[in-house]
């Protein structure tokens, strides 16, 4: 019997359900999510995709994020900081991306938070992972029901405040969680998925910033 949560693979290895058999999620979910980023214009990419992911699916996003790159100067948030009205516009004509203003605003908006940030701290990744959680913040056992029961954690709330304190739009605590979990500030890859322990040796291994 099968762990909950767990979809074991053609290749015979156990992993996290919810990349459901797709072969794009699936390779997401192997080679991307969770493990540990400190590069400045991906922590920004991921956090504004988050954004945008609101009220659709991570999968919806995945299958646009080439365009959104293309569409957003590389998420390089000095270049975007300075897109205008314009751009705005051009923008809600890009049939390729989440055709929505406020999301595309709150972008051109972030960008110029990220810059405030790389200035106060020096970058991105040092501010992002100041809000590591200690391992008395984590859950002893990560499973499926600890995971459908907290999409929030009281640290992507502190995170979400301190964000929203600074100017950043739409990065609510579960949006900013979901950015934790997938730029690996937390391991929640379910207990039995083979991705878990890799994960964990890339964290220990791993110099924060």
């Amino acid at each position: 019997m099968e762990k909950a949560g767990i979809i074991t693979g053609e290749d015979g290895r156990g992993r996290c359900f919810w990349h459901g058999g797709l072969e794009d999620y699936r390779r997401y979910h192997d080679e991307e999510w969770g493990r540990p980023v400190t590069d400045d214009f991906r922590l920004f990419e991921k956090i504004c995709l988050e954004g945008f992911q609101s009220g659709l699916s991570w999968l919806t996003i995945l299958r646009k994020r080439e365009n959104f790159r293309a569409a957003f100067a590389g998420f390089d948030f000095d270049k975007v900081a300075k897109f205008t009205e314009d751009d705005v516009a051009r923008l809600l004509s890009d049939a390729g991306i989440v055709r929505h203003r406020g999301k595309i605003v709150s972008t051109i908006n972030n960008a110029a938070r990220a810059i405030e940030l790389r200035e106060e701290f020096g970058s991105l990744a040092r501010y992002f992972w100041s809000f590591e959680p200690g391992p008395h913040e984590r859950p002893s056992v990560v499973d499926l029901e600890t995971l459908r029961a907290n999409p929030t954690t009281p640290v992507s709330v502190r995170l979400s405040k301190a964000l929203k304190k600074r100017g950043w739009t739409f990065v609510g605590p579960t949006t900013v969680y979901a950015f934790m979990q997938a730029m690996g500030l937390v391991n929640d890859h379910i207990d039995g998925c083979f991705c878990r322990r890799e994960v964990e040796e890339l964290r220990l291994k791993f110099r924060r910033p």
